[in-house]
């Protein structure tokens, strides 16, 4: 059974479970047979980028991935609102009034930092039950309430006009939290220069602690299920683990650790950590006031077995 990361560069019009069944069939033709995998945040059909895809233990950490920062590459067309907010739906609303870059740039400050954020009506959240896009599309009115979500960083990469010039559209970088949803921050962000916008391309270009780097084509994905070998794509758990420190156990407390058992007495300072017997993952743990607890186990064989 494998464990670890397939980091797929998804392409345009693949769906995150989509990805997720491809790996499971890569996998069966490599003659793995029936292997757990699951994906750590998902991307829509119109998105590209990176898709983290777990295997084994490393799908105990799938939670932890979808509530990690995300950086994307997004293009706003102004001039147009659809009611998906992006170039799947139909125009709703429209403008004549083009920003220039100055204004743009002067607008983003406003949307760094804590902000608040109403999530499109064509979402996954649930509404009484529903998703959102499924009341949605049945032509009912959906009304999803503002959340405080964080954008570190907001700049902008490129645009299509010079300074000084009406932009028809802007491709801007954001560093966002969890929940942060891009094609709002879009729409709210051409509301606020005074026209209306659109999501045109969105490109994620790191989850977590993996970047498009990492990432492989689905062609390089395929290669796998006709014989190359599966460690060509394949990452370790920990990589999965590299933005918190590890924790090094002794045999002993590799054993109590297994067990499920406080450890106590340790010198590090307060927060999550990974913790390993030799080179092997064994626990992500949590430590308070010198006490570690077990938050989620992993059964991963000893190299050495």
């Amino acid at each position: 059974m494998p464990h670890g990361w397939i980091i797929l560069d998804k392409p345009l019009g693949l769906g995150s479970t989509q990805a997720v069944s491809a790996v499971k069939r890569v996998c069966r033709e490599a003659g793995l047979g029936k292997v757990k995998v699951g994906h750590g945040g998902t991307l829509d059909p119109l998105a590209t980028g990176v898709l983290p895809i777990a295997l084994g233990e490393a799908t105990k950490l799938t939670g932890r991935m979808l509530n990690g920062d995300k950086t994307y590459a997004f293009t706003v067309a102004f001039g147009a609102q659809t009611d998906t907010l992006d170039l799947e739906g139909q125009v709703i609303a429209i403008s004549d009034h083009r920003p220039t870059l100055a204004e743009v740039e002067a607008v983003l400050p406003r949307f760094t930092g804590p902000i608040e954020q109403v999530p499109p009506d064509y979402s996954a959240l649930k509404v009484d039950g529903q998703r959102a896009y499924d009341l949605a599309r049945a032509g009912e009115v959906v009304e999803l309430k503002s959340r405080e979500v964080k954008v570190h960083s907001l700049q902008i990469q490129s645009s299509s006009s010079k300074l000084g010039e009406d932009l028809d559209e802007v491709t801007l970088i954001a560093h966002v939290s969890k929940g942060t949803y891009i094609r709002s921050l879009a729409r709210d962000i051409a509301l606020a220069l005074g026209t209306v916008g659109h999501v045109t391309m969105l490109r994620r270009l790191k989850a977590g602690p993996f970047t498009l780097d990492q990432a492989i084509s689905l062609d390089k994905l395929n290669e796998v299920g006709k014989g190359a070998p599966l460690e060509n794509v394949l990452l370790p758990l920990e990589a999965g683990l590299d933005d918190i420190p590890a924790l090094t156990l002794s045999p002993e407390q590799a054993s109590m650790v297994r067990q499920g058992r406080v450890l106590t007495g340790l010198p590090q300072t307060n927060g999550l950590y990974w913790a390993k017997a030799g080179l092997v993952p064994t626990a992500l743990m949590e430590i308070f006031s010198g006490e570690a607890k077990v938050v989620r186990g992993f059964n991963l064989p000893d190299v050495a077995e």
